[in-house]
């Protein structure tokens, strides 16, 4: 174990950074897959919890739940509160995930920037500003590079990697919630602009 105790700052360092993803350091990962158990026993002492998902290869941290031994302890990790681009952005990634582990056999997930615009386009207006549209893909591109979900490949990053973490995040339950929250959006868009073609007329 003391083996182990001259690695541990490294795996909390790095877990505090951060996603371990299994592809980036094989090594960290593995000693992070053995020692998961006292990397857990200290993490608690902060108020986080290590979630790790051997079958797909990431290790993340989450806020533990709160119980009344918690007294006033902060939250490390924040809460982060999304957009309508950005969460339809994900809501996208993660259907298309679904789709390619179901139909090919390859881990990595790798589509062109322009099917990730095709995807959106078709829930914004038809006619509204196309600079403005490109505007808001490359912008929620950028919020799920620096949340950890995509990441671009290529001098021209016109490729881009859906990371597997988002399977943790975005799932069946916030893809319905998300569902009906897009609905209750069409049908008020819908009705704004069915309000305004009664008024050109």
């Amino acid at each position: 174990m003391a083996e182990f105790g001259d690695r541990l700052p490294v795996l909390l360092v790095t877990l505090l950074k951060g996603v371990v993803y299994r592809e980036d350091d094989v090594k960290k990962w593995q000693e992070l897959v053995d020692y998961q158990g006292p990397v857990q026993d200290y993490l608690s002492v902060i108020g986080l919890e290590l979630i790790l998902h051997e079958d797909e290869g990431f290790g993340f941290l989450k806020n533990r739940e709160r119980s009344d031994e918690d007294g006033e302890l902060p939250q490390l990790i924040v809460r982060r509160q999304l957009s309508y681009p950005v969460s339809l952005l994900l809501a996208q990634l993660r259907r298309r995930l679904t789709e390619h582990d179901a139909s090919s056999s390859e881990e990595r997930l790798i589509i062109d920037k322009e099917e990730v615009v095709g995807m959106m386009g078709t829930f914004f207006v038809s006619g509204s500003n196309e600079v403005k549209f490109t505007h808001r893909i490359d912008a929620a591109l950028q919020k799920a590079l620096e949340l950890g979900f995509i990441r671009f490949l290529g001098e021209r990053k016109e490729k881009i990697e859906v990371k597997r973490i988002i399977k943790a995040f975005v799932d069946a339950q916030w893809l319905n919630e998300f569902d009906q929250r897009l609905n209750n959006y069409l049908e008020y868009s819908g009705a704004e602009h069915r309000d305004a073609e009664d008024v050109d007329e």
